[in-house]
């Protein structure tokens, strides 16, 4: 059974993609088509997370080549939990930007483009996180960085142009240096097959195994914003569209965290790097977090948040040992979901106040109280506030720190409890200042008062004096068709306070997809017993190694190609 469905995350979205791009001019017909395929990859990622985990890794060797001559794609439990986690948060991704692709008509996301890009995007995780062998794994990761290349550029406003440029520079010398990584290992092993090098790779030299090990962990390092490699990250992923930045977020970060362990256990289990891992992660922790606590935009502080929680997941790496790994891998399904979810609370706000500034918003708590709530229920998970997935997480890598008992161990436990402090800090700040604060005592929107003014009073067209929409930013634009004057009939928005909010309701379809995803990172906390321990047990089967090599020479696959 395995062997039918393991190809299906995959092949579901590519298939999916071609007949979103036939449908190009039925809208309706292309989101029902979209929808449709990642609910079916959904259900196929849940079955096969049941029978990973129930009768153990499944290998299916495509077309029917020899191992490991032939692609082979793997599912165990790591990669199937990863695929659950992944195809769930994309659904819900995908219904936010359903919804606001029909609330703006399609102005900023172009309907036939997005669509079949974004199924790509989906098609090129589902492919890294199967892969058996490390070339495969590099056409995952072109796959989904060719879809995300459009899909961070739609629209082409010039921030957007900008950060596409970053982007692409960064990901292109990361690929490079993976493909040159793959390169060396086919010269000094002959195969590039993962089960195949874990055996082979123990013969080469200590020398040529930490230059291969290096090559690697730079090149995912860069994919996962490792820092000091991360810089790139919240100069790119802000000025996305809101659904394109959470699932960048939520998963393309994340499947370099995949590659990290994937390799790190399978192909270098000695751990010859861990303590450089180690630095590199407390360097993740602390230097990410400083950098979100001194931010004033929502989504860049959001992004520092990313690069700082990256350097939870390092660390369990690091350690070793199954705990610290189950640490990581369950503190990676968490991860996914909360951050995929506080970047459509951040679209949410910027629908509702006009702007993601801190300093320019107030009183959302009480114009939109769901609003409020969708943003602190994921906001207080991240910062690891008991009960929360987030605390259990966080709890077990400290422990598996302080089971570690090295004096290196202890000062990450330390750095981890502080990035946690910090976290909350810069998270507290957002929400007295942008929920709890009174929209009186806001700074002036010069940019918002100016279009407002530009618009005349509200329900009337601009007056002659006013400048056309051509003469204005985009910024200035979007407030002309959306802000709302305020009158003295609400003092809270007074004229006086200088400041224009957006006063629209906010799209039914956009709030029920974000308000699924928190009841997702809700569920995480309810069902965490038995996600921590699907989380040990892939831990236990990576650090032994044994079920993942088998599965490929022993298992379907080798049979299938006899």
């Amino acid at each position: 059974m395995s062997s039918v469905l393991a190809p299906l995350p995959v092949l579901l979205p590519l298939l999916g993609a071609a007949g979103a791009l036939l449908l190009a001019h039925h809208p309706r017909a292309q989101r029902a088509l979209s929808l449709l395929v990642l609910a079916a990859v959904v259900g196929v990622s849940f079955t096969l997370l049941f029978m990973a985990d129930a009768h153990g890794a499944t290998a299916v060797a495509v077309g029917g080549w020899p191992v490991p001559l032939g692609i082979v794609l793997v599912v165990d439990r790591l990669s199937a939990l990863m695929l659950v986690v992944a195809s769930t948060v994309a659904l819900g991704v995908l219904v936010f930007a359903v919804g606001q692709g029909s609330a703006d008509r399609d102005e900023d996301t172009p309907l036939s483009i997005f669509h079949p890009t974004y199924l790509v995007l989906v098609a090129g995780v589902s492919n890294a996180f199967l892969a058996g062998d490390l070339f495969n794994l590099y056409v995952g990761f072109e796959i989904l960085l060719m879809a995300s290349y459009v899909l961070l550029t739609l629209g082409g406003t010039a921030p957007r142009i900008r950060g596409g440029i970053t982007y692409v520079i960064v990901s292109l010398t990361s690929s490079l240096l993976f493909l040159a990584a793959i390169g060396l290992v086919y010269a000094a092993t002959g195969t590039v097959n993962m089960a195949d090098l874990a055996v082979r790779l123990a013969d080469l030299p200590e020398g040529t195994q930490v230059l291969l090990q290096s090559m690697l962990l730079i090149a995912f390092g860069i994919k996962a914003a490792v820092f000091p490699l991360s810089a790139w990250l919240p100069d790119s992923y802000p000025t996305a569209p809101a659904p394109v930045t959470a699932v960048f977020a939520g998963l393309l970060t994340k499947v370099g965290v995949y590659a990290i362990i994937r390799t790190q256990t399978l192909l270098f289990p000695g751990g010859a790097l861990d303590d450089l891992l180690m630095w590199a992660a407390l360097a993740t922790m602390v230097i990410g977090i400083l950098g979100a606590v001194a931010q004033t935009d929502l989504r860049r502080l959001l992004s520092f948040t990313l690069v700082s929680h990256i350097g939870y997941m390092v660390f369990g790496i690091a350690l070793g040992t199954t705990a610290g790994l189950a640490g990581a891998i369950f503190y990676v399904a968490h991860h996914i979901a909360i951050q995929t979810t506080l970047f459509l609370v951040a679209g949410l706000v910027e629908r509702q106040g006009g702007t993601t500034s801190i300093d320019r918003l107030g009183g959302l708590a009480r114009r939109s109280p769901l609003l409020a709530v969708l943003f602190f229920v994921p906001a207080m998970n991240l910062a690891g506030i008991p009960p929360l997935s987030g605390f259990i997480g966080k709890l077990g890598l400290l422990q598996a720190g302080v089971a570690d008992g090295g004096a290196l161990a202890y000062t990450l436990v330390a750095g981890g409890v502080v990035t946690s402090l910090l976290t909350l800090v810069a998270i507290a700040r957002v929400w007295t200042r942008a929920f709890w604060r009174p929209p009186t005592q806001a700074p002036v929107d010069d940019t918002a008062a100016a279009a407002a003014a530009a618009a005349g009073p509200a329900g009337h067209a601009p007056d002659a004096a006013g400048p056309a929409d051509g003469e204005l930013s985009a910024r200035q634009v979007a407030w002309r068709r959306h802000a709302r004057v305020a009158t003295a009939a609400d003092p809270d928005i007074a004229p006086a306070a200088g400041a224009v909010r957006a006063l629209r309701p906010l799209p039914r379809t956009m709030v029920a997809a974000t308000a699924a995803l928190v009841a997702v990172t809700v569920a995480l906390t309810g069902v965490a017993g038995f996600l921590y321990g699907l989380a040990d047990r892939a831990a236990g089967d990576a650090v032994e190694r044994t079920p993942y090599v088998e599965s490929v020479f022993d298992g379907p696959a080798a049979g299938d190609a006899r």
